[in-house]
């Protein structure tokens, strides 16, 4: 069984899931962009990640080693696959 967490940064919720496999904790990315740029428009912050990651890509940067796909709840409440951050990419955002 997956666990589950809401964190907090800035007012913002975080939603993170624990991965048995690899044995570490993993944040939504979009969340972490909306935590980092004071963002309260999920799609502004997911349209902002996907263009960060396209821009990291054309910079050589791979983000295939630090990003995973989980199953996190949207707002809505359905499930949805969203690419996830571990905490060492995460640290990198908040203090570069």
């Amino acid at each position: 069984m997956s666990k589950v967490s809401i964190r907090f940064y800035k007012d913002h919720k975080v939603r993170a899931i624990w991965d048995e496999e690899y044995s570490k904790w993993w944040f939504s990315a979009i969340d972490v962009i909306r935590a980092i740029n004071d963002e309260s428009d999920y799609v502004k912050a997911g349209n902002y990640w996907r263009w960060l990651k396209k821009k990291l890509t054309a910079d050589g940067v791979q983000l295939v080693s630090v990003t995973h796909e989980f199953k996190f709840e949207a707002p809505d409440g359905k499930k949805r696959t969203a690419d996830a951050l571990d905490n060492e990419c995460v640290q990198t955002f908040l203090m570069p």
